[in-house]
């Protein structure tokens, strides 16, 4: 499992219920309704950005890239940034991560383009990005969202088309129960997005860290089945200091779990996990997530 399918196993049962009594105009209605705010153009400016060739920033830059903000990653842009893997999910669509290198989408962005992507999820056109998590790293300040653009200048073109990428009326339908988020601009307060504080180990910082395990482990991080999601899907830990989940843990067997994914009772992680990319997280910003994981109120496995 990746991280591109985990942000869509999500709820559908109610839906479909809901689908069921209304019929073809009740789906039809949003449909329109979902077409119709990814033809929105918002009025955000495109801010002046200088990137930078200091070798701190590039290796921030590239952490970043790596741990946080995973666009590196092979289940993303892949590490080359030429474009992932295709997704297949059935009624909701197939969804393949474009190549964003120099030789791709990348050479059609400026600096300022690709800042104002990274902080409002949106395209070059002002029109909202589809699929891609914004709202959850947006949060990361302007030295670090520029650090982020100049380490993936530094990397080469990549000559590849880009994959496929279909959403199907059930998905379009879902994102408009805030069940999948696949229009991505309307889920940002443009006017206030919400910057995290500067990187600390505390609690303050761990609840920015945090906001990308709710796609799976749901708002409260209590784990428990996905609501209508195949019933081969590994089901997702509860991550609140409760019996059921991290109670009795400490902060080495957390970080022992997100570098080696092993947990503390020796089972490995299911492969929807991504280590991949919380294993990269350094040692700050694994003891400001963990702190905020331990400040949670406990929460019986399943209270989603």
């Amino acid at each position: 499992m990746n991280l591109l399918l985990k942000r869509i196993l999500v709820g559908t049962a109610a839906i479909v219920g809901a689908l069921a009594v209304a019929g073809g105009a009740f789906a039809g209605f949003q449909v329109h309704a979902f077409h119709a705010s990814l033809d929105k153009v918002y009025d955000v400016k495109v801010p002046s950005v200088t990137r930078s060739n200091d070798p701190f920033v590039l290796a921030r830059g590239k952490h970043l890239a790596e741990s946080i903000a995973p666009c590196a990653l092979s289940d993303c842009h892949g590490p080359d940034l030429g474009g992932g893997k295709t997704i297949n999910v059935g009624p909701l669509g197939r969804f393949t991560a474009p190549n964003v290198s120099a030789g791709g989408l990348g050479a059609a962005y400026s600096d300022g383009e690709l800042f104002r992507l990274l902080r409002h999820g949106l395209k070059r056109d002002g029109r909202s990005v589809r699929f891609m998590p914004a709202h959850e790293f947006n949060w990361l300040s302007d030295d670090d969202l520029i650090a982020i653009i100049s380490y993936v200048r530094t990397l080469p073109a990549v000559a590849k088309d880009n994959g496929p990428f279909e959403i199907g009326v059930l998905g379009e339908v879902l994102d408009r129960f805030d069940l999948i988020p696949l229009d991505i601009a309307r889920r940002i307060d443009h006017a206030n997005v919400e910057l995290a504080p500067p990187p600390n180990a505390g609690a303050n910082y761990g609840a920015f860290l945090a906001r990308a395990c709710t796609g799976c482990h749901g708002k409260t991080l209590a784990g428990g089945p996905i609501p209508g999601a195949p019933p081969d899907l590994p089901v997702p830990l509860n991550l609140t200091p409760d019996a059921s989940g991290l109670r009795g843990w400490s902060f080495e067997d957390f970080r022992h779990t997100l570098t080696t994914g092993v947990r503390k009772n020796g089972k490995k992680l299911a492969t929807m996990m991504p280590t991949a990319a919380y294993g990269k997280l350094d040692d700050l910003e694994m003891h400001a997530l963990w702190a905020y994981l331990a400040s949670l109120p406990p929460r019986p496995f399943g209270a989603r």
